[in-house]
């Protein structure tokens, strides 16, 4: 008797051991494949399209937020933001062909933070997502955006070395020479005021009446500055101000909108303009919307988009740090909408939509 009941304990075991291991997959399969409430725009079947490298150790730990340009050809451009196991932000590169299909990229860093005051630290530290929330990096060049024009390559990214140094950097190279993958940036001019946090400012893709047109605010109201050179703001002959606020929060999805995502894209309806917002009701989602602005006075909202286009449902989305979508890349490819986005802080992602359908989806305002 004693026999059969080890026995049938054993089974019993075993028998349940499994049944919670099949739950669990199923559980996991849902959670992956579970009917989820359709975007605005469609994320492309093979995301992630970038991911951590370990082959490289600057690009070891995370691969995110990048931005974006096309060029004559149609081919797109990447330079996006690669966090090594020593926890500093640096810029990597990649390109593709369609917009979906990215091969090897730069085996190296493009781009890095110039003379950091933290490179004594260098080795010391180490990328650690609980010290340091921000994709686990302690410093760096982050967040890098991408415009061109007027035969330049225009690279903004936030600056990153202590929180007592937070500043918007601007850093150009000729546009056959970023093509051609050499990588002959100028010094980067640091053109936000040292004592605010700012990281969210984005340029224009052309200038507007002969001068640099920089969008910096979207909350609570749109601020576009403009300035003749960019020099004037990194010797701080000219201050722009940003006027960031939550006092009075939006309704809505949107109820606080965190800043401009990537940078305006031009359109003939207007200026398009995606943007990260988070809503009272679900703080720890970040989400994607639009707004559409006047040609002539980019300060004038002339549309909006009641829902928002994209929101952290996927597995890539909630992998690292839960809960974000950031968008720091669009281009229009073939009156298609490409939007290039890091997916919870590891990964590089991509969503499509027409721009037909975009456009059907701003409500005036």
């Amino acid at each position: 008797m004693f026999s059969f009941n080890v026995t049938s304990l054993v089974l019993f075991a075993i028998i349940l051991v499994v049944a919670i291991f099949l739950l669990v997959a199923v559980g996991l399969f849902w959670q992956k494949h579970r009917r989820l409430k359709p975007s605005v725009l469609s994320r492309y079947q093979g995301n992630p399209i970038i991911s951590p490298n370990v082959k490289h150790d600057w690009e070891s730990q995370g691969t995110f937020n990048p931005g974006a340009i096309e060029d004559d050809d149609g081919n797109i451009h990447l330079l996006y933001r690669a966090v090594g196991s020593d926890g500093v932000s640096r810029v990597g590169y990649a390109s593709s062909k369609d917009g979906f299909h990215f091969g090897e990229g730069a085996a190296y860093p493009v781009f890095a933070m110039p003379n950091p005051r933290s490179k004594a630290l260098y080795g010391l530290r180490r990328h650690d997502f609980v010290l340091y929330p921000s994709g686990g990096s302690w410093g760096g060049a982050e967040d890098p955006r991408l415009v061109r024009f007027d035969g330049r390559v225009y690279l903004t990214f936030n600056a990153f070395d202590g929180w007592d140094f937070v500043r918007i950097g601007v850093a150009s190279v000729a546009e056959k020479d970023f093509f051609a993958k050499r990588w002959t940036w100028s010094k980067p001019l640091f053109v936000s005021s040292p004592n605010e946090i700012n990281k969210n400012w984005v340029l224009f893709p052309e200038k507007i009446g002969g001068r640099f047109a920089i969008l910096h605010t979207v909350s609570p109201d749109v601020v576009v500055d403009y300035v003749d050179r960019l020099e004037d703001l990194a010797t701080g002959q000219r201050v722009i101000k940003s006027r960031f606020s939550h006092s009075e929060p939006q309704a809505g999805w949107d109820s606080f909108r965190r800043g401009v995502g990537p940078p305006p894209l031009k359109t003939e309806k207007g200026w398009l303009v995606l943007y990260h917002a988070i809503s009272k009701k679900e703080p720890g989602r970040y989400k994607l919307g639009a707004l559409l602005l006047d040609l002539n006075d980019p300060r004038k909202v002339i549309a909006k988009a009641p829902e928002p286009f994209l929101a952290p449902d996927r597995w890539y989305e909630n992998d690292f740090k839960p809960g974000v979508v950031y968008a720091c890349g669009a281009v229009i490819k073939d009156g298609t909408l490409f939007v290039y986005y890091g997916g919870g802080d590891k990964y590089v992602c991509v969503a499509t939509a027409p721009l037909k359908k975009i456009f059907k989806m701003l409500k005036p305002v």
